[in-house]
Formats: C-alpha cells, sequence, structure tokens
C-alpha cells in the first residue's frame, strides 16, 4: 500500500460519522435531488472499489406450486453437487438486513425509503454494502458503519437472514450452496446457489459459458425429480449505475433482488392457503 492510499484509508476512516449523517440525509432527500446526484455526492466520500473480481450469479430455489423449501431439498442440492465433482472447501456465510427509520416526527415518515437492506458479503470482510431498491442505489462502506449506526440509532434493523452453506469447487468454478435463515433461528425460508466463473470479471464475455454451466447443473438437479427448480434473474445493473465489471456491489443488489423473490413466494403460499 503507497504512503497516498494509506493516508487516504486514514481519512476515509476519521470521516465515517460524517460519511453515516451524510448517506442519512441523502436517504431522505434523494427522492428530491435526484438519484444520479446522490450517486455523485456519495461518492466523493467513498472511493471506487480497488479492482473487479470473478463473475457471479446468485440463484434461489423455486418450489413448485403447492410445495415448500425444505431441508431434505437442500441435503439433496448438495449431493447434486458432489455427484458432479465438486470438491466441498469449508463454510461460507453471508447476512442481509432489513433496516427501518427511526421516526421521531411522523410529518417525516414519507421522506425515508421504506426498502433499505444492508449487506455483509465473505469476500469482502472490511466492507458492508447498502441497497436502497426504490432509488436504485447500492454503496459501499467500511464495515465498522454498522457500529455507528447502532450509536445514532437513525435506523433499526428489522429482520436479518443469514446465507450459509458449504462452498465447493468445480473446475474453474467455485459454487456455494447455502440455506436462508433468520438469524438465532433455524426456521428455512428458502435456497440460494452462487455460480462464480474464476477467470472472467466480464458479464458480456462470461455470458454464454454461465449459461452453459446453468444449464448443465439444472439437468443434473432434474433428474433428483425434487419439487422446484433454481431461477437466476438478472437485475438491470446499469439503473443503478454498475458497468460490465463484476464488483461486490453487483453481487448485494443480485441478493436484494433473491430476497424480493423469496418473499414474493412466500407471500403467494400463504395468499393460497388463505
Amino acid at each position: 500500500m503507497t504512503g497516498s492510499t494509506k493516508r487516504h484509508r486514514i481519512a476515509l476512516n476519521l470521516q465515517i460519522p460524517v460519511l453515516f449523517l451524510h448517506f442519512v440525509s441523502l436517504l431522505r432527500f434523494g427522492s428530491v435531488i435526484g438519484v444520479s446526484s446522490v450517486r455523485r455526492q456519495f461518492a466523493s466520500f467513498c472511493p471506487s472499489p480497488d479492482k473487479t473480481m470473478p463473475l457471479k450469479w446468485v440463484l434461489h430455489w423455486q418450489p413448485n406450486a403447492g410445495s415448500t423449501v425444505n431441508s431434505q431439498i437442500l441435503n439433496e442440492v448438495s449431493q447434486c453437487v458432489e455427484s458432479i465433482n465438486g470438491v466441498k472447501e469449508g463454510r461460507w456465510k453471508a447476512t442481509l438486513t432489513y433496516y427501518r427509520p427511526v421516526i421521531r416526527d411522523q410529518s417525516s415518515a414519507s421522506e425515508f425509503p421504506r426498502d433499505f437492506i444492508g449487506m455483509s458479503l465473505p469476500e469482502q470482510p472490511n466492507k458492508y454494502y447498502f441497497i436502497i431498491r426504490v432509488q436504485r442505489l447500492v454503496l459501499e462502506a467500511d464495515s465498522s458503519i454498522q457500529m455507528i449506526m447502532e450509536k445514532l440509532q437513525s435506523y433499526k434493523s428489522r429482520v436479518a437472514l443469514n446465507f450459509e452453506g458449504f462452498q465447493y469447487q468445480l473446475g474453474d468454478f467455485q459454487l456455494r450452496v447455502g440455506k436462508v435463515v433468520p438469524t438465532h433461528s433455524e426456521n428455512l425460508r428458502g435456497i440460494v446457489m452462487e455460480v462464480e466463473y474464476l477467470p472472467i470479471s466480464s458479464m458480456d464475455k462470461s455470458r454464454q459459458v454461465m449459461e452453459e454451466f446453468v444449464d448443465i447443473w439444472k439437468d443434473a438437479v432434474s433428474k433428483r425429480s425434487l419439487p422446484g427448480y433454481f431461477m437466476h434473474l438478472e437485475p438491470n445493473f446499469s439503473e443503478y449505475g454498475l458497468g460490465d465489471h463484476y464488483t461486490p456491489q453487483h453481487t448485494a443488489v443480485q441478493y436484494a433482488y433473491v430476497m424480493a423473490q423469496l418473499i414474493a413466494s412466500a407471500q403467494a403460499v400463504q395468499a393460497g392457503r388463505n
């Protein structure tokens, strides 16, 4: 690390309390000043990612109509990875938190976003990612910002979910299969799978090989006659100001979309029961 880079990072750490206050004000008035303006202002505090990373797709398990997700399906999926020569390398865990604003003046309640998500990723342990889907924003901050949020009491955690399971190596691919459970609970809410193609960080250049691999994977899973299938829905990353070269922000946005799908599926099941 060069002297100038080190000084910049020290300065950034000293600015974090100011950064969060600025972030909260941007959340509050973003709909007024515009998303592009919010991105520009926040970028003046947060440096761009140091480098890109391998391309990754995040898939989720979509149960068939009338069925639900269960631990047996998770075990079958894990066995399926091993059946296609996936080598188990260890455990992984990511955490997604839904935040709600602490409203002290009810007249200002409409000024705060309702869909505010925080995300920690295992490959970036020193970073924390914010996703505001309504305003199409994804922001990176130092992980210590979580402590500052606790102290300032501007936003509180409404619910937190863990994505956890095993990581596998399969040639140039790295696979992560995991369950979705609330923190401090084993109540299974869903199943996710990360497919990472290690040689390439360009989404366009890797699209064909990713599609081919996912097709092979889906075919392997279908032979087990499970009541559902893995689904991949790619967000429009350009709406979040993200380009072709893959970054952790792309991963955070994908997880936000996966959670939206899992919630929609759960609501549909509940509506069917009623």
